[in-house]
């Protein structure tokens, strides 16, 4: 039962396991700067140019810098820690497929759609899926 309707234990958001059915979904939206670019690759050790430098990028398929594939990634963590299925959850696998860049000053939205509960593990399983304006990144 959630409390209120704002979440598991009055935390925020999120749902307690008996709350959850499959079908359920849940979003968070960020857009990405350069400064979450910046402190990515300094947390992350991930300092490849193509994140960092204009002149790279330039040269590359791309164009311009793009963001890490893990910061648009670590959006799901957002979502299942926060929204569906509840706050204290355990993340415990991921399959990903990066479809698209991700560039600095866009909006992406992280969605989790519960696909299937196994309530005698009280484990659920959401697919995920990554969008800018609609595209799937």
């Amino acid at each position: 039962m959630t409390s209120n309707g704002n979440g598991a234990a009055g935390l925020g958001h999120g749902y307690y396991f008996e709350d959850i059915s499959v079908g359920m979904e849940a979003s968070v939206a960020k857009t990405i700067t350069n400064d979450d670019v910046r402190i990515f690759a300094a947390l992350s050790g991930d300092v490849n140019p193509v994140h960092l430098d204009d002149d790279f990028a330039a040269g590359t398929i791309f164009k311009r810098r793009i963001a890490h594939g893990f910061l648009t990634g670590s959006l799901f963590s957002t979502v299942l820690g926060t929204k569906l299925p509840e706050p204290g959850c355990i993340y415990l696998s991921q399959s990903l497929k990066f479809r698209a860049p991700v560039m600095i000053g866009d909006e992406v939205v992280a969605t989790g759609k519960v696909t299937s509960l196994d309530p005698e593990k009280g484990r659920a399983v959401l697919a995920m899926q990554a969008t800018v304006n609609g595209k799937s990144v």
